[in-house]
């Protein structure tokens, strides 16, 4: 097994049936659907650019043509629901949920409130003594 193989041979025979197959026809050689699909992961797994891509996942501008397409035809959202079913199943999802309660405060001249008098803007009661 290849450090860059992320899918377990389980997983990847639930989604295999929704990749595009060889078509027959003459011209570039059909791309390993299983190599492209492990590329898209690896990349999203670390977190670089597509150009960054190893070349064991082939050329990159493949990579991204094949999650492009797959992304439009909605080939991801079908293989994500195939995946997330699969380990609900199997029991290897923990579905409790984390809440972020961080508050971001904005500058008061961030927010999208109009300007009084010459661009000044006074946000307590006070603008008529400001003037």
């Amino acid at each position: 097994m290849s450090r860059f193989q992320l899918l377990s041979d389980d997983q990847w025979t639930l989604i295999a049936d929704l990749l595009p197959g060889p078509t027959g026809k003459k011209g570039r050689p059909f791309a390993d659907a299983r190599l492209m699909v492990e590329g898209i992961i690896y990349r999203y797994r670390c977190g670089i650019a597509w150009r960054d891509l190893p070349d064991a996942f082939g050329p990159w501008q493949t990579v991204w043509a094949w999650h492009r397409r797959m992304a439009d035809d909605g080939v991801w959202d079908r293989a994500q629901a195939r995946l997330h079913e699969y380990a609900d199943r199997e029991g290897l999802l923990d579905w409790s949920v984390s809440v972020d309660s961080t508050i971001a405060r904005a500058h008061q001249h961030a927010t999208n409130t109009k300007r009084v008098k010459k661009g000044y803007i006074e946000l307590q009661e006070s603008a008529d003594r400001a003037a």
